[in-house]
């Protein structure tokens, strides 16, 4: 038998490599192919994510911001009508002190258009002498001395109402606040 034959029955038939077989240095080089493919794929998901979630940040925020202008628009048209609703109001209560019982019309117009203002979202603040003053919400226009000291520091007359639009204040109310 000479030295080969020997060689390959003492391994079974397999041929010897000093350096290591080759499968195991196909198998680490595979191996690390794939470790590195695994970090690409990862690190492309975490990518996909993030401009995923931007997206949908920013499809929100387009979506609030266009509400907000289509609100704010509407805001100033409905700023310009109050002067026109106080003035109803005003005629109102000028006709029923005077008695005036062919009223019929001018209530039925001055309904509808309140009507139309509501239906636009503005509310009227509701107030009534002996609120607390809020200066966020109201106007202080003067303070008048008062005897009860209930009434300090609150208001005593509305002489204006104020407005609301989506709980934000179009117009402030123009108040009288009582002081000691």
């Amino acid at each position: 038998m000479n030295q080969n034959e020997e060689i390959l029955s003492e391994n079974n038939g397999a041929p010897e490599n000093m350096a290591g077989s080759p499968t195991e240095a196909t198998e680490t080089t595979v191996a690390a192919e794939v470790n590195k493919l695994q970090n690409d794929l990862a690190e492309q998901k975490d990518k996909f994510i993030r401009l995923y979630s931007e997206f949908e940040n920013f499809r929100r925020r387009t979506a609030k911001e266009k509400l907000e202008l289509i609100q704010s628009a509407n805001e100033g048209l409905l700023k310009t009508l109050l002067p026109v609703m106080d003035d109803y109001e005003r005629a109102e209560k000028s006709f029923q002190n005077n008695g005036e019982k062919d009223l019929e019309g001018f209530i039925l117009i001055h309904n509808k258009f309140k009507k139309i203002l509501e239906q636009a979202g503005l509310k009227v603040m509701e107030l009534k002498a002996g609120s607390e003053f809020d200066a966020d919400l109201h106007e202080a226009i003067t303070q008048i001395p008062v005897a009860d000291e209930a009434l300090n520091g609150k208001i005593v007359d509305v002489v204006e109402k104020g407005y609301l639009l989506s709980e934000k204040v179009v117009r402030h109310a123009k108040v009288v606040v009582g002081s000691k």
